[in-house]
């Protein structure tokens, strides 16, 4: 049996980390789901010696503190935490924050659903993608 597929959620919202644990629950897929209010929090755990380095970051953008921008920047500058993908998790779809979150080595740009029910299968799809695909670092 493959190992959970490990993600880390970073929004500061409880409430969608909240939602996102809901829904990671009601899969029969193997998945742990780590959450972060703050960039900084997420980056300073990843940074541990023994921390175990997901296979995939969710990055909401709007964010206070602390923008998902930001704090993709500072994961790629990290040499540990630069092969991780990040998926960029927005309800913004314009043109110059796709572009930007490409410019800065996203792997990917989601739109956040409205409904609970679409964010569900948008998670399920999510985590079929990623279980599939496997992590470079895995391999260093």
């Amino acid at each position: 049996m493959r190992r959970p597929l490990q993600v880390v959620l970073i929004d500061d919202n409880p409430a969608e980390i909240l939602l996102a644990e809901e829904s990671f629950a009601a899969f029969d897929h193997p998945t742990t789901l780590t959450g972060y209010l703050t960039g900084m929090s997420a980056i300073e755990a990843m940074q541990q010696p023994d921390a175990v380095l997901p296979d995939v970051i969710l990055l909401d953008i709007n964010m206070p503190e602390m923008t998902g921008f930001e704090v993709l920047n500072l994961l790629k500058a990290d040499a540990r935490l630069r092969l991780i993908p990040v998926v960029m998790l927005a309800t913004s779809g314009e043109a110059h924050d796709v572009s930007a979150a490409y410019a800065l080595y996203a792997s990917s740009y989601m739109m956040k659903v409205p409904s609970f029910a679409a964010f569900v299968e948008q998670m399920d799809v999510f985590i079929r993608y990623w279980m599939t695909v496997r992590v470079v670092q895995r391999f260093l």
